[in-house]
């Protein structure tokens, strides 16, 4: 039973020990600046760090070798099998009592760890999730991206820690699960995208509480161009539908939002060319407020112009491929694995 505010639960939030887990495949570079990123933590805290090489031919051992006497690394080469299960393997794996999951290609921010330790000692929370932003350091296109993925104008700011808020859906690139929680819930599923809400829903069913700490925030690098951005929300579009379909209860029209959006646009822009203009003038005015909002956040025009971009990317092709799914999953009744072989592994 899930307990989250027990006595026991209270007593181990005192001796917390974390264990960090980061699945990686062919991604050297980035290991080392996240490695970097901990050398660099402030506070004496009791931690080690797990990574999981997922089958990489271009491994990260090196690298990692030349932080092992900074740093408390355990490293593990398997073969590959998916972020989901890497990051169960290195659960199975750590030796500490609260996983903190992150992807390779973030860098934690000084205080990290700081800000996530002192949340948990005075509220506990068997899993939380934290948000993400843009280092100085980062291209226009990543910059613009992170835009896009945080605003409030876009995704209600959630993503970009605008709020605090139970029940939130943490991601994996930047994700807190206590042993306890992993053990009763078995870990990441074999989808991906969509393994880390799916665990969050399965936790809630548990019993569990999820959190959204504000401040513990990673820069999240997304080395990303504005292909690989189509397909990575196409296929955010087309797992909603299955995650509906498991979790009836997480249901919300919320998720329409891309595609009725992209929708709405197309019929406004073939309406303008019969003169009728005022639904046009309604997105014109969206694009302005959100160029505005994007010039405000970054100080900069051309991540400004990025961000009209990455926001007509990201809403078509979440938009297309929610849409797409919704048609096979929810009208079809197909079954997701052979419909969508390529999301599971």
């Amino acid at each position: 039973m899930a307990f989250v505010f027990s006595l026991v639960t209270f007593v181990d939030m005192d001796i917390l020990s974390f264990s960090f887990i980061i699945p990686v495949f062919d991604r050297p570079e980035e290991v080392r600046e996240l490695l970097e990123s901990f050398v660099n933590l402030e506070g004496n805290f009791n931690y080690e760090i797990v990574i999981i090489e997922d089958g990489s031919k271009d491994t990260s051992e090196a690298v990692i070798n030349n932080f092992k006497a900074q740093l408390n690394i355990s490293y593990y080469y398997k073969k590959n099998s998916g972020p989901g299960d890497s990051r169960n393997y290195g659960m199975k794996k750590a030796k500490g009592n609260y996983f903190i999951i992150l992807d390779s290609d973030v860098i934690l921010p000084a205080n990290y760890l700081t800000e996530v330790d002192a949340f948990l000692s005075k509220t506990y929370y068997d899993c939380f999730g934290g948000p993400d932003a843009a280092h100085q350091s980062f291209s226009n296109l990543q910059k613009a991206i992170n835009f896009s993925m945080t605003s409030f104008i876009t995704t209600g700011g959630i993503r970009g820690g605008k709020q605090q808020v139970e029940d939130f859906q943490p991601r994996s690139f930047n994700m807190g699960l206590s042993k306890k929680a992993f053990i009763d819930s078995g870990g990441f599923g074999k989808i991906h995208p969509g393994e880390d809400p799916d665990l969050s829903l399965r936790l809630r069913k548990l019993g569990y509480k999820t959190i959204l700490i504000r401040t513990a925030y990673v820069y999240h690098k997304r080395r990303i161009s504005w292909s690989k951005f189509y397909k990575q929300v196409k296929r955010f579009g087309l797992v909603r539908p299955i995650l509906n379909l498991w979790h009836p209860k997480s249901k919300s029209l919320m998720y329409w939002f891309p595609t009725l959006f992209s929708l709405g646009l197309i019929i406004a822009v073939l309406m303008s060319t019969l003169g009728i203009m005022l639904p046009l003038y309604l997105y014109v005015f969206y694009f302005v407020i959100a160029f505005i909002l994007a010039i405000i956040s970054s100080k900069s025009i051309t991540v400004a112009i990025f961000a009209l971009l990455a926001i007509l990317v990201q809403f078509f092709g979440y938009g297309y491929g929610f849409l797409k799914s919704i048609i096979n999953i929810t009208l079809l009744r197909k079954k997701p694995e052979e419909t969508f072989p390529d999301l599971f592994f």
